[in-house]
């Protein structure tokens, strides 16, 4: 299990993280839909994740909502690399009633996002524009490439949902175990 942990004027993390777990998590980030994002995340990466989180949320969700991001990207990228021994590249189509969200990513160790998922206004009291700044914040620390795309959907709650559930799978399939060493051509990632 990796464990980091970041302190800022504005928040406090600590995250613990392993790849390769039974979806157990255990979140306390103040702000109820993300928590309950985080624990899917985890439920269906098949990843062990705790996070801790105490941010400035008499201002709003955001510090909180990024911060974690930057800090489990952390954690993801220094529990995987040097990447040897797994697919490497891994994708998945999730679906929640009338949505869809295809994720499409390679464990690289090369950042770059592509987010195309209209999500705005608000889910409960949760600024639905966060789960783009978690997703960027976690992919540009993870170090991977990550394709996110909309496929349909019209509610926000399903649609987040899907987002972070569609990158869960695509994880768990990236790091799905073979015996081909380091998977590239150039011998290093």
């Amino acid at each position: 299990m990796v464990q980091k942990s970041r302190t800022t004027k504005e928040t406090s993390i600590q995250v613990a993280f392993a790849p390769y777990g039974s979806g157990k998590a255990k979140i306390d980030t103040g702000i109820g839909f993300f928590d309950h994002m985080l624990e899917s995340f985890a439920k269906h990466g098949g990843f062990d994740l705790e996070v801790h989180c105490k941010g400035d949320l008499h201002i709003d969700q955001h510090h909180s909502v990024e911060d974690v991001g930057i800090v489990l990207g952390e954690a993801f990228h220094e529990a995987i690399f040097p990447v040897q021994n797994v697919e490497r590249f891994g994708d998945s189509v999730v679906v929640m009633d009338e949505t869809a969200i295809s994720c499409a990513l390679d464990l690289s160790n090369r950042p770059y996002l592509v987010y195309e998922v209209l999500l705005e206004g608000k889910i409960g009291d949760f600024d639905a524009e966060l789960v783009e700044e978690f997703m960027r914040a976690f992919v540009f620390n993870a170090k991977i490439t990550c394709h996110l795309i909309q496929l349909r959907g019209k509610n926000r709650h399903h649609i987040a949902e899907a987002t972070f559930k569609a990158l869960a799978v695509a994880l768990k399939r990236a790091l799905r175990r073979t015996t081909s060493g380091v998977p590239s051509t150039k011998g290093v990632l």
